[in-house]
């Protein structure tokens, strides 16, 4: 709301107590007019003289100037009584049509009864009466009596004032809970909302807000016509939902109570592909659609998490102040938001960031596997990767130091977990992507894989009785262990970003890959400082493997993790995702490969063709083998 609100009437009558709530309650700033009388003012009225109007004037103007300049500032409260119209005149000088007064009236009883509890007060009761004498009520004012508490005065107020909100965040579950009270804290006027069911679930956003100080401005609904209606237009809804049909369902909800212009935006873990039939069947509608990733989960979304917006440009414009403004901050104070590209842009990175998360949790959990092969406890592996933070920091790298050491009583928490691990859904759409975009990003796969074998939980434990196979004790150095891990995260980055760069070329994206490092070094699950070091490395292309220092860093690193996979497959370690690194990498520098093999093999059975390596034209040709 940019708009001066005056707060006026007689002394006494709780003008600055009030102003003070409602500049709260606005999020704007608050002064009281008292502040800025001259010395001279202070001094007649402290000896028992009433101030005439040319004691008045000077200081009338200086708060007009005051409400101007907080007028570009997006507006404020101050608290003055201008007892009489050509008093408000002066106040309201130049900005008459952004001006709102607020009349705070009661009986001189009442007043006179406040003053004289507050013997402090250069104002004395004995002037009280010269105040109501010259008293000229407004005629265009919000007039509330001071009788009710100051909560329902400032209520009744917000109302008269009819102040909608800059936006809105629909679903109040634990993500949509975090985001209510980041966006609050950072002083946007939001609108939030929650289905109830009755006798179920009531109440539920209302009580929310009421749990919470930072949502004393917020608007509860539980009415979706009346939530939208709270909202400033172009609308911005944020839906923070389960996503597939329930997304779909609440849209339809939304949409015949949406205007022409508004906008809505899918902060759930989305798939890209329903985020572009969204975009093309709201933009049929006139209606703005945003796909955003939001990583970080509840801790990220309350103070500051990672988001990745994917749309039209000019629609992310719309919402670009709200986004930036809840997101985490880069090294640089940056906020680690950037606009990604077209239609579903950010829901594609974001499910690349979960398939990058996939892989580097699997491979903590392998070299745990790994500490646990060569006789050590979880306190020791927590003090070992404890020791490996200057050189291999990250979120999970942390979080994993602390699972370790996490006890229950006096047994760490760890062994009392079911080794069955779950996934919602994200690691699949990635190893599909990677399969339909023809890009090799086969520790996502790999990833998701040993997932889905851990979920046989009780096919495991008999084929471990049929087959017998028992993990024999390692004995391996630690920091070989350490460089194994190295090598395998580069190897994962690499694949990640190689998968966002050809979905890029596929559906025309134009992404910027050090941009998306830059917003996931903070705020989400898969920062680290390697992906502070990307930065700089993917300015120069998409391709980390031909950067020179990463060459040097793999080189190195080779022979180390040769070993450790090789001895891990000796001693009958699992350890799919280090063994998948070395594969890749062995298949990737193999300039002559045996993929020659597979294409005649198609040809002898399909006629698919080759390409000789004798022909510089290309041509393709076919053979009849037998």
């Amino acid at each position: 709301m940019k708009k001066v609100v005056f707060i006026m009437g007689v002394s006494g009558s709780g003008k600055s107590t009030i102003g003070k709530l409602l500049s709260h309650h606005l999020g704007m700033p608050f002064f009281d007019g008292d502040d800025f009388h001259p010395q001279s003012n202070i001094t007649k009225m402290s000896s028992g003289k009433p101030l005439n109007d040319v004691d008045r004037q000077g200081w009338l103007e200086v708060l007009n100037e005051l409400a101007k300049s907080q007028l570009d500032k997006g507006g404020c409260v101050i608290v003055c009584s201008a007892l009489k119209q050509r008093y408000r005149d002066v106040l309201s000088s130049a900005i008459k049509n952004e001006v709102k007064w607020v009349y705070l009236s009661g009986s001189f009883k009442q007043i006179f009864e406040r003053l004289n509890k507050r013997p402090e007060h250069f104002m004395s009761s004995k002037l009280l009466q010269s105040q109501f004498d010259i008293l000229e009520e407004p005629k265009n004012a919000i007039e509330i009596e001071i009788a009710l508490t100051p909560k329902q005065i400032v209520e009744k107020v917000k109302e008269a004032l009819n102040i909608k909100s800059e936006f809105g965040l629909f679903g109040l579950g634990v993500m949509g809970k975090s985001l209510s009270r980041n966006l609050a804290r950072k002083g946007f006027h939001i609108s939030i909302y929650n289905r109830e069911i009755k006798g179920v679930e009531e109440n539920i956003a209302v009580d929310f807000k009421n749990s919470y100080s930072e949502l004393v401005s917020a608007k509860a609904f539980s009415s979706i016509k009346d939530f939208v209606e709270s909202l400033q237009r172009p609308r911005k809804i944020m839906l923070m939902v389960n996503a597939g049909d329930i997304t779909d369902m609440v849209i339809e909800d939304l949409i015949p109570f949406l205007s022409s212009g508004d906008v809505l935006i899918d902060g759930g873990n989305s798939n890209y592909l329903d985020t572009k039939q969204r975009y093309e069947y709201l933009k049929a509608r006139d209606i703005q659609f945003i796909g955003v990733g939001v990583s970080g989960g509840e801790a990220g979304a309350l103070k500051g998490p990672s988001i990745m917006p994917g749309g039209n440009k000019e629609t992310y414009n719309l919402v670009k102040p709200y986004l930036e403004g809840i997101a985490a901050k880069d090294a640089n104070n940056l906020p680690c938001c950037t606009y990604i590209g077209e239609e579903g842009s950010g829901h594609f990175v974001k499910m690349v960031h979960n398939g990058i998360e996939y892989v580097e949790m699997q491979l903590l959990a392998e070299v745990y596997t790994i500490f646990k092969a060569m006789g050590y406890n979880p306190d020791k592996i927590a003090n070992i990767l404890e020791s490996w933070i200057p050189q291999a920091n990250s979120y999970l790298l942390g979080i994993t130091i602390d699972i370790l050491r996490k006890k229950d009583g006096e047994v760490w928490l760890v062994n009392k977990i079911v080794d069955k691990a779950g996934n919602k859904g994200t690691g699949n759409w990635t190893t599909i992507a990677t399969a339909q975009l023809g890009a090799p990003s086969t520790l996502i796969a790999s990833a998701l894989f040993a997932r889905y074998t851990s979920f046989y939980k009780e096919e495991r434990l008999q084929a471990s009785i049929s087959f017998n196979i028992k993990s024999t004790a390692l004995d391996l150095e630690d920091a070989d262990v350490l460089n194994a891990y190295q090598f395998a995260r580069i190897i994962n980055h690499f694949q990640g970003f190689k998968l966002i760069s050809e979905a890029g070329k596929a559906y025309t994206w134009e992404l910027k890959l050090n941009e998306i490092a830059r917003i996931w070094t903070n705020g989400c699950i898969i920062k680290s400082d390697f992906m502070e070091g990307l930065i700089s490395v993917l300015k120069d292309g998409d391709n980390i493997l031909t950067h020179k220092t990463i060459i040097k860093q793999i080189q190195y690193m080779k022979p180390l993790i040769n070993h450790v996979v090789s001895e891990c497959v000796l001693m009958e370690v699992p350890v799919p995702c280090l063994s998948e690194s070395v594969n890749f990498l062995n298949a990737y520098v193999t300039a002559n490969s045996s993929a020659n093999i597979i294409q005649a093999q198609r040809d002898y059975f399909g006629a698919h063709t080759y390409q000789r390596t004798d022909d510089s034209a290309g041509k393709f040709h076919h053979t009849n083998w037998k």
